[in-house]
């Protein structure tokens, strides 16, 4: 059987592969090394021949910690109502779609994205000069009158959830508006042409071409959340702890930084990495079966 030669364009595009196959060696794959000191009495300064093989131990005493299920209930409620972000971002997407002023598009698309591309630490710099007891939401309130004492919002346990998680859909919702923006404009003009012509309205048009060409997109972008539901970033929550609201946002990402730096224990966080790490390609699979049986696509 004759091989078959790759044209120039095919070389390019296979060369073009190379830097994200060596990224991902180095820093995805390569750092899975690290988990045999899950195995290990490991000590930071020692070699691995220098120290005890303690084999489940550390999985026993990580998952034995009483304040892990708390940290985990944060973790996947956090989660969970970031979800609602999805949502939000289609229907910014469809309504972006709808504008017929570009300039005007441009200027929305940019103000609503400008949030994905900045630090959390500048985010919490942003919502500490408005929401802090000398912010200048407390201080426009008490002026009104509508308040007396200042409300202390970043260290209210009771909305904390709700807070971080708004936080999470406000700096994602208009990166992924995008995504779903860029959908809409692939769709097929044809369609909209024979919906105009059966006397379709711009609500029929939404409910029946939009709405439907849409879900792949979604269901994609929901299997890549849910991937990353135990893993909902250590950065956010690191800026905006404090001593009030630790129980409510200490997330599975801090948790495994706050047991593997501050309390020395390498080990348990990353006997915690390691099973974090298996749950979440379970969750990728399952939700791709059941995205499979209801809709009959499936992204895996």
């Amino acid at each position: 059987m004759k091989k078959r030669k790759l044209n120039r364009g095919q070389l390019i595009l296979l060369a073009m592969t190379i830097p994200p196959i060596i990224f991902i060696t180095l820093f995805a794959y390569l750092p899975m090394t690290g988990w045999i000191y899950s195995f290990f009495d490991y000590k930071i300064g020692y070699r691995l021949d220098m120290v005890e093989f303690v084999g489940l131990e550390n999985f026993k005493y990580a998952f034995g910690d009483p304040h892990l299920p708390r940290v985990i209930l944060n973790t996947l409620v956090i989660s969970l109502l970031g979800l609602l972000g999805l949502p939000l971002s289609c229907g910014i997407a469809i309504l972006l779609s709808e504008l017929s002023t570009k300039k005007f598009v441009c200027v929305v698309q940019t103000t609503v994205t400008l949030p994905h591309f900045m630090s959390w630490i500048i985010i919490y710099a942003i919502m500490f000069a408005i929401f802090s007891n000398d912010g200048v939401a407390n201080n426009l309130l008490m002026e009104w009158g509508v308040i007396k004492e200042p409300l202390n919002v970043l260290s209210n346990e009771k909305y904390a959830w709700y807070i971080q998680a708004g936080l999470a859909i406000w700096k994602s919702a208009g990166y992924n508006s995008i995504i779903f923006f860029a959908s809409i404009t692939g769709i097929d003009t044809e369609q909209f042409e024979a919906a105009r012509i059966d006397g379709a309205g711009r609500w029929a048009k939404i409910r029946y071409i939009i709405i439907p060409s849409l879900l792949p997109t979604l269901m994609t972008l929901l299997l890549i959340q849910v991937g990353y539901m135990l893993s909902n970033g250590f950065d956010q929550y690191y800026v905006f702890m404090n001593p009030i609201v630790q129980k409510r946002i200490e997330v599975l990402d801090y948790y495994v930084y706050r047991i593997g730096m501050l309390s020395n224990d390498v080990p348990a966080s990353t006997a915690v990495s390691m099973v974090k790490t298996f749950i979440s390609v379970f969750l990728i699979f399952s939700v791709n079966k059941v995205a499979k049986r209801v809709t009959g696509n499936s992204v895996i």
